[in-house]
């Protein structure tokens, strides 16, 4: 990885989707990794250390909240901030996924590549957004400005 560059992990098991959001992503410059399932994403978490993790929900072999339980327990990987990206919006899911330490939901159907963009800049300190607090639990579209807390 050059010097400077910011490390992201998508941890999301449909290809396509994977695609789309990491062209984005490294077309903004960041280097993306990414992990078809749970345990994978997981280990790579806890081995490279990305700067940002974006999280779906329902994945193979792991599932996204036994990663982030597992992940807010491992003094390796507790600091990282972690974005639910899924497709499932019930409120019981995403309140478990924000009590578990996730600082945002999002939304797949709502979230364009350009949103996950806007999303990493704020959590990576790219962009105007660099406050440190962007909102909990944001379920529409990614684009607008964060809700402070």
């Amino acid at each position: 990885m050059a010097a400077g560059t910011l490390h992201i992990l998508l941890v999301e098991d449909d290809p396509a989707v994977a695609g789309m959001y990491k062209l984005k992503l490294e077309m903004d410059g960041y280097k993306v990794t990414v992990a078809g399932d749970g345990e994978d994403g997981l280990r790579i978490a806890r081995e490279q250390k990305p700067q940002l993790i974006f999280l779906d929900v329902r994945l193979p072999k792991m599932d996204g909240m036994t990663v982030l339980e597992a992940m807010r327990g491992d003094d390796r990987t507790r600091h990282i901030p972690v974005l639910i990206l899924s497709n499932y919006g019930e409120p019981p899911l995403i309140e478990r996924g924000l009590r578990l330490g996730a600082r945002e939901y999002l939304l797949k159907s709502e979230t364009t590549p350009s949103g996950v963009a806007a999303r990493a800049r704020t959590y990576t300190g790219r962009g105007a957004v660099q406050d440190g607090k962007p909102g909990r639990g944001k379920t529409e579209p990614a684009e607008t400005e964060p809700t402070k807390t």
